[in-house]
């Protein structure tokens, strides 16, 4: 009887332990779909672009994309994100040659309430840096600019859009003006166990460019997963997408390949610091 009941409180156990890790994957999967989650995360985003001028290069970009909230009073957070890109930019005029570097730095700042209602929502500037290695992996200009995010998380979704528009204001004379948007909407679909479906193109205009040769629209999507390797959470997307509208020697299509790592416990660490 004894050992009986010592199995029903082990199976038992071990079920509400899967039941609290399988809402856990859950919740953090929703607060990676959020970019003003309160939450401390390192993506590592790889992109593939496709057929890229008209020998069909593939052009390379590692972003390097820390994330850190601050807590700065009771009802306010500040999170700063950050772009770090590393990459090979092939030469698209010939069958070979390219650059591999870094890229121009870009990182925003967002003003965002703690205690959000259905609406959550963030705003701040963000500022791009002349740190590009090779005048064909950035634009030499610094350049600067408004960034907002939106979104709200019913249910399983989790839905919004995060834009920004810079514009330079100093660097390499020679160098054409930067005017230039990015707008990324988002739709996520959670499933059970940390599962969830996404599609999280990034279109882009160049202002400074004819009509004709302005915009990239991606379309697609994929999925992705969190999962625990011992106790440090990651986040893993894969996303593929087509983009109808594209510069004359911008890439036919895109694969997009991300690792995540969540630091949930630094987060909290780094509220309790503050608030000492």
């Amino acid at each position: 009887m004894r050992i009986l009941s010592a199995i029903l409180i082990l199976t038992l156990s071990f079920a509400v332990t899967s039941i609290a890790q399988e809402e856990s994957d859950t919740d953090l999967a929703k607060e990676t779909q959020n970019p003003l989650a309160d939450l401390i995360s390192l993506p590592l985003q790889n992109n593939f672009d496709f057929n890229t001028g008209p020998f069909d290069r593939t052009r390379y970009t590692l972003n390097i994309q820390p994330v850190i909230p601050f807590s700065i009073s009771e009802n306010w957070n500040l999170i700063t994100r950050t772009i770090v890109p590393v990459r090979y930019q092939p030469d698209v005029t010939q069958n070979s040659g390219g650059e591999f570097g870094l890229g121009d730095i870009n990182t925003s700042w967002f003003l965002s309430p703690s205690k959000p209602g259905a609406l959550v929502w963030g705003i701040g500037p963000i500022l791009q840096l002349r740190t590009a290695t090779d005048d064909t992996l950035g634009t030499g200009k610094w350049a600067a600019g408004p960034s907002l995010v939106l979104l709200t998380m019913q249910g399983k979704w989790v839905v919004g859009v995060l834009a920004n528009n810079i514009w330079s204001f100093a660097g390499d004379s020679d160098r054409d003006d930067v005017n230039f948007l990015t707008l990324q909407y988002f739709i996520n679909y959670n499933l059970p166990n940390g599962w969830y479906l996404v599609s999280a193109p990034i279109n882009t205009a160049d202002w400074e460019t004819d009509s004709g040769d302005r915009w990239t629209v991606p379309l697609g999507g994929g999925g992705g997963k969190v999962f625990h390797i011992g106790k440090l959470p990651i986040n893993v997307q894969t996303q593929a997408f087509y983009n109808v509208e594209h510069p004359q020697f911008g890439p036919e299509w895109q694969l997009r390949f991300q690792f995540q790592f969540l630091f949930p416990k630094t987060t909290k660490k780094l509220h309790e610091l503050s608030a000492n």
